[in-house]
């Protein structure tokens, strides 16, 4: 039976911030759920990242243990609902998860889902190249065709459908699109070959980032800068306030620079496989980019290949830093991490315009994702209605918005224990920090 501490207050030492997220669940060491109780109404104009609580920084001074059922949304104390809804308001999300009770396994939810979303269907998954291949073959037909002034759509439109092929590759990466699995490897290196993605590399990598996700060092994938890192060189420091500020967006060419292509990051029992792919990725850039050029020129060259793959950039930065990076999320030590509650609670489910989620074949749909990479994506949205049908207090949930990317983009910056994240311009580095303060005057905060 869990207890809840009724009446409780909690007392604040320093700045008076207030907070609700590590107060919101029971824990399996313990049999009380404690509930935070807020003096006073938040109040506008609060920083966003002034939102996280640890255990150093209040007291409690009154308690009464009450045996109650376990916790919905709907019991919740009534200031600690509305502190949740201004986070929402405050960050652009549609809702923020309660903390998942650290006695819930991550077996516990792949359990609560139904088999019949991790059955393989050969029509849908053919279907999926299908809608990539011909979407991205429209695409370079509208930039063949459109004037200088509509290149930009065009573009918008040709990247957006080769991130199509990088979700195909990506299931199979997951050994969710065939039953053949070597049918997975050769779609999988095709899919990847126009966007120069070496396939093995990344399938190494990025199954290290299922497996440790927002785990403090060890996830592959986005994760706060340490300060000891930016402190350690001048010029590394400015890079990171441009890589993390306005140049976030495209990031994810440098992690695809770093990460795949160095062979010593790879253990001797999976280099075999990564250098043929590395030679597959070679190969396509000797012998297509020359035909694009001897084709269509270099003009050619940067208007058929070069803008549609920074388009695609893009979207790879997008989707994965808003996947996994909140205020509210935080990224964990190894002895304090926990896999159900950094798969459910430290991913983000997000809505973006109907044509770009079929373009991407609903990639965003992504806690499911992350209970079972087994899911193929053409069966996530069956398996984010069960998810929301049995966990759904506990999930992150957005529909794209500019204040959502102007908080990640001016806030989610360097290692926090207890606020999770501070920004480059709270850390007194002065001139070196004006992209995020130039982030902050101009970027739409529309929600």
């Amino acid at each position: 039976m869990a207890c809840r501490v009724a009446d409780s207050v909690f007392l604040f030492k320093g700045r008076q911030q207030r907070s609700i997220r590590s107060q919101l669940s029971s824990s399996c060491r313990s049999p009380e759920i404690h509930y935070l109780k807020i003096h006073g109404p938040l109040k506008k104009g609060t920083k966003h990242h002034a939102y996280s609580l640890s255990s150093k920084r209040f007291q409690i001074v009154k308690s009464v243990a009450v045996p109650v059922a376990p916790p919905s949304e709907e019991s919740l104390p009534s200031d600690t609902s509305a502190c949740l809804k201004e986070l929402c308001e405050n960050y652009g999300f549609r809702q923020i998860g309660q903390p998942l009770p650290e006695n819930v396994t991550l077996k516990d939810i792949i359990n609560s889902l139904p088999k019949k979303v991790f059955e393989i269907d050969d029509m849908k998954a053919w279907k999926s190249v299908f809608i990539s291949v011909t979407s991205y073959a429209l695409g370079l037909f509208m930039i063949a065709k459109a004037p200088w002034h509509l290149l930009p759509l065009a573009w918008a439109w040709t990247g957006t459908a080769v991130t199509g092929f990088f979700v195909i590759g990506h299931d199979c990466a997951h050994k969710s699109f065939a039953r053949n699995k070597l049918v997975e490897d050769i779609v999988g290196t095709l899919a990847f070959l126009p966007l120069i993605y070496p396939y093995e590399p990344w399938r190494f990598k990025h199954d290290q980032h299922h497996a440790k996700t927002n785990m403090l060092s060890a996830d592959t994938a986005w994760h706060p800068v340490w300060k000891e890192e930016i402190d350690s060189s001048p010029i590394l420091r400015k890079a990171m306030m441009y890589g993390y500020g306005p140049l976030r967006p495209w990031m994810s060419i440098g992690h695809w620079l770093v990460w795949h292509f160095n062979l010593s990051k790879f253990r001797p029992s999976e280099l075999k496989r990564v250098k043929i792919s590395l030679a597959c990725v070679f190969a396509f850039m000797g012998i297509g980019w020359p035909l694009i050029v001897y084709k269509t020129g270099i003009v050619g060259w940067v208007k058929f290949w070069l803008m549609p793959w920074l388009g695609y950039h893009f979207w790879m930065s997008t989707f994965t830093m808003v996947h996994h990076t909140a205020p509210h999320i935080p990224f964990k030590s190894t002895e304090e991490w926990n896999a159900a509650q950094a798969q459910l609670n430290g991913t983000v489910h997000c809505d973006y315009p109907k044509w770009i989620e079929i373009l991407c074949h609903d990639i965003n749909v992504h806690i499911p994702h992350h209970i079972s990479s087994r899911i193929p994506s053409y069966n996530l949205r069956a398996a984010h209605k069960s998810l929301q049908g049995n966990w759904g207090k506990y999930l992150n949930e957005a529909t794209w918005n500019w204040r959502l990317m102007k908080t990640i983009m001016t806030i989610c910056h360097v290692y926090d224990k207890e606020q999770n994240y501070v920004a480059f311009d709270e850390l007194g580095y002065g001139d070196d920090a004006k992209p995020i303060t130039f982030l902050k005057q101009v970027m739409p905060d529309y929600a």
